[in-house]
């Protein structure tokens, strides 16, 4: 039973009227859908769905926490006594009562984002046939590939939140994404190419940037190219990084430090702000909008707390000037709620997660900044990595060319790039005037998923650059 056909408003504030501290109610509908085909054959063709309430209740400084699945009044009203009696049971043990940052950005009326209807209306034959002939044509670009998969993958997002300070709203929206991967074979190795996309809107926003035809060029030419590229010469080099690889630098390696409840508990970000943490060059952002550029994969008007999201300043001119919050941790570090609260089921607990992360374009010319580099690399094709607490990452690239004396020369192998995040962004000398999102496809792990997005400008920085990988 769905909680459109209830009447909402009245069951759930009726429920709420009477309960002794701050409610909090979340509805949650889930549609996902994903296609895929490997060497011309379905491999892939799955459909989840998942409904429920997840509601939260916080007395006496303690949270209590319930779900459910019953989404008739009388499902609601045990879901809303279990969290109840959890939270009263918690309050005598707690050393340090929550309490929640006042705002005035408590979001009220429908928030519908484009592309939510028009996808759910394209035809399913249509969706699968443009993923049939996508792996196809990768497979068919060249005879030296010997394998081809393509995958489409939807989700549709429709929830419902209320809470007794004052948020009733409804955000609905799809989140589409396509991933491209080519296997080339030269009989004594093997080597891989792909693209991917993510956004948040119908199915053309996928396409906004590169058109179909280019996702498959590109990770073709990316698996023969690695066939014959010679390894990569190490060390600290000067590079221009594409807005794939500074969204990752962005998300993993200094966002992940700004969390409210990473900072309180000891990352490197603790205690920074006001400091200078890179180079004047530097705005570093995190927003539940699409700046810049449209359909941004981590788009997302209203928090899982019923916050309107916002643009959050993280580093401003090269200056830290502010951390990612839910309403808690806004009021322990005495500011505003940033819309940060994001669960990924009903069954989930909001935790402190990024949106769109991204640093600002600058003024640069992109042709300029390669002219200034004698010997180092454009680097691109992000194969995930590592970060920790500290700002120290290590990232693979896959589609890496040299720079000699101010030029674009040969793609080598694959490399891995290495530092510390705040030193490489105290190195960057240059930042392109371009910008765009390149990193919404897959997911953000936090102890539970979260779609998210990230990118930027191309930047001119020093790093630490590793030789090739297997």
């Amino acid at each position: 039973m769905s909680v459109a056909s209830l009447p909402v408003d009245g069951l759930i504030r009726d429920i709420a009227s009477g309960h002794p501290g701050y409610l909090e109610f979340r509805y949650h509908n889930r549609r996902s859908r994903s296609l895929g085909v490997r060497k011309g054959e379905l491999n892939e063709n799955s459909y989840k769905q998942t409904e429920g309430a997840g509601i939260r209740v916080l007395i006496n400084g303690a949270w209590g926490f319930a779900s459910t699945s019953d989404l008739s009044r009388a499902g609601l009203e045990k879901a809303v006594s279990r969290a109840t009696n959890m939270a009263r049971a918690m309050s005598p043990r707690k050393k340090q009562p929550a309490e929640l940052g006042s705002t005035d950005r408590l979001a009220r009326g429908d928030f519908t984002l484009s592309g939510y209807f028009e996808l759910d209306k394209m035809d399913l034959e249509e969706k699968f046939e443009t993923v049939r002939s996508s792996e196809e044509n990768l497979r068919k670009s060249s005879k030296g590939i010997e394998t081809g998969v393509c995958q489409y993958t939807e989700v549709f997002e429709e929830k419902y939140i209320f809470n007794t300070d004052g948020s009733d709203c409804w955000i609905r929206l799809v989140r589409p994404e396509f991933r491209f991967l080519a296997y080339a074979n030269d009989g004594s190795k093997i080597a891989r190419g792909y693209d991917s996309v993510g956004a948040t809107g119908g199915w053309e926003c996928m396409f906004q940037n590169r058109s179909l035809e280019g996702f498959i060029e590109t990770a073709s030419s990316g698996a023969l190219d690695l066939l014959k590229a010679p390894a990569a010469s190490g060390g600290r080099k000067k590079v221009i990084l594409a807005p794939s690889m500074v969204g990752l630098l962005s998300h993993e390696a200094i966002g992940h430090t700004v969390e409210a409840d990473f900072v309180q508990a000891g990352s490197v970000a603790q205690g920074k702000l006001g400091e200078m943490v890179a180079s004047e060059l530097v705005n570093l952002c995190d927003s539940g909008a699409s700046e810049y550029a449209r359909h941004a994969g981590g788009e997302m008007p209203v928090d899982d707390e019923g916050v309107l999201t916002e643009r959050t300043k993280i580093i401003e001119n090269g200056r830290l000037v502010g951390y990612l919050h839910n309403r808690e941790s806004a009021h322990r570090f005495e500011t505003a709620p940033t819309g940060n609260a994001r669960a990924w089921e009903f069954s989930d607990e909001p935790l402190i997660r990024m949106r769109n992360t991204y640093i600002a374009p600058g003024s640069d010319d992109l042709n300029e900044m390669i002219q200034g580099i004698d010997d180092g690399f454009f680097i691109d094709g992000p194969e995930g990595g590592q970060a920790d607490a500290t700002g120290e990452f290590m990232f693979g690239a896959s589609r890496v060319r040299r720079i000699v004396d101010g030029k674009l020369g040969e793609t080598v192998q694959k490399v891995t790039v290495s530092g510390n995040a705040f030193s490489v962004l105290k190195s960057i000398d240059a930042v392109s005037s371009d910008f765009r999102w390149d990193l919404g496809s897959g997911h953000c792990g936090k102890g539970q998923p979260a779609k998210v997005d990230a990118g930027g400008p191309y930047i001119r920085c020093e790093l630490l650059v590793g030789g090739s990988q297997s």
